[in-house]
């Protein structure tokens, strides 16, 4: 198990859509996704009014378990939130790195290593184990960027089907495992 959290309308589009990557390339894994709306939830209640208590943070993010973080900021915040917490050293924070130019909204997020591709390859470098089962995977999601990078070069848009991406959209028609969750 690994678990997935996100901060932000962009990275938790990018979360969910590399979640839908790894589900469909290597259905075995399980998966947590926490969708942080309130950052001072990240301190220890003695910390913040806001914050949670580290058992119920514990139960959130695990204790041991790897945990990727898409944010919508410096990765540096969100290191400095939970650097109390018992899992902290498993937290791996892709976020603003103050990379990019005039391109597009995809692309902007790749320059950041904070697209679908890297989060999900950050999952299978962070997952023991997984290496040699998943090294088709990684090739795939370096070949996807290949195919951004020229695509956006030579059309000036991002890509259709990531432009257009919407959650669930490759399983229409078919219900999910957590579609009954929804409210």
């Amino acid at each position: 198990m690994w678990c997935s959290a996100c901060c932000g309308d962009v990275p938790t589009l990018e979360t969910l859509a590399a979640v839908e990557i790894l589900r469909r390339e290597l259905p075995e894994l399980k998966v947590r996704v926490v969708n942080v709306v309130d950052l001072m939830k990240l301190q220890p209640a003695t910390e913040h009014p806001h914050g949670l208590s580290d058992r119920d943070f514990d139960v959130l993010f695990t204790t041991d378990k790897p945990v990727i973080f898409a944010f919508h900021g410096y990765p540096w915040m969100i290191h400095r939130l939970t650097y109390k917490r018992t899992n902290h050293k498993n937290f791996h924070v892709r976020g603003y790195k103050e990379e990019g130019t005039t391109t597009t909204p995809f692309d902007m997020v790749v320059l950041n290593d904070l697209d679908r591709f890297h989060l999900a390859g950050d999952v299978i470098d962070r997952l023991p184990g997984l290496g040699a089962r998943a090294a088709y995977v990684k090739q795939m999601l370096r070949d996807r960027l290949i195919e951004h990078r020229l695509y956006i070069c030579k059309h000036g848009d991002d890509v259709p089907t990531i432009r257009d991406w919407r959650w669930g959209g490759a399983a229409a028609g078919r219900k999910t495992s957590t579609e009954g969750d929804n409210v």
